[in-house]
């Protein structure tokens, strides 16, 4: 079967997106819908956690969604955060991310390179605080494992939750390949559509847990990203549809 159309489930790129090329080099569709949405919890919920925000003189921020709904917890409790707080951001880019929120000049923020592990040694040179981890429902297992080994003391807070989307304006069944990155999406799609049945629509996921989702959802996966030969998503369907569409 020829691909033709492709739903993919992100927000639609920048007009100097690889999609939008591979769309007019195959002369293919290429549609884009978000799957899921974050929801954040409110300060009744967040009690319930017996989360106290003045308890805590650092934070640690893994996200920019954990940022967000941090400030905007503080501000719905009234709790002024306080310009001695200690911020340990997972990169740069989220550290950077905080000017949003505070005066970023002369705060106490530190930021790792690109895995938590790399934030260990920073625990070790902060061992004193009181860490809060603003989080989604779930907190990594190799996180936890970093936060074991650094010995200091902290508490995870759910601030937000990652939730599907309402998809019922969508004919899923026009689409000729689906496109997924996490294993939410993979659950959106069967809340969305329990009804659904794969037939020769082709799946794309993203990485070994959303592969491992989509199995267990009694999907079958047609393309897998990354590989070695294929370390982006539009190079893996790139050719996946000119072996499909000769």
């Amino acid at each position: 079967m020829k691909i033709k159309s492709i739903l993919v489930s992100q927000p639609a790129p920048n007009e100097s997106s690889p999609y939008l090329e591979m769309a007019k080099k195959e002369k293919i569709r290429i549609d884009f819908r978000h799957f899921i949405h974050v929801e954040g919890v409110d300060a009744k919920e967040l009690r319930t956690q017996k989360i106290d925000l003045s308890h805590f003189t650092g934070i640690i921020f893994t996200s920019k969604n954990a940022i967000d709904h941090y400030f905007r917890l503080a501000e719905e409790m009234r709790f002024a955060v306080p310009d001695s707080m200690r911020y340990i951001c997972l990169s740069e880019a989220i550290a950077n991310y905080l000017q949003k929120h505070i005066v970023y000049r002369k705060r106490r923020i530190s930021f790792g390179e690109r895995t938590f592990a790399d934030l260990l040694p920073l625990f070790k040179k902060f061992p004193s605080e009181k860490y809060l981890l603003p989080s989604g429902e779930t907190v990594s297992p190799d996180t936890l494992k970093v936060l074991e080994a650094a010995g200091i003391e902290w508490s995870p807070a759910t601030m937000y939750r990652t939730v599907s989307s309402d998809l019922s304006d969508i004919s899923i069944d026009e689409y000729d390949m689906l496109v997924f990155f996490t294993p939410q999406g993979i659950r959106s799609l069967r809340s969305n559509f329990p009804n659904f049945e794969q037939g020769d629509t082709k799946i794309a996921v993203f990485g070994n847990a959303t592969e491992q989702t989509a199995k267990d959802a009694g999907l079958r996966v047609d393309v897998m990203a990354p590989t070695k030969e294929s370390p982006s998503m539009t190079m893996a369907i790139e050719k996946f549809i000119r072996a499909s569409n000769k």
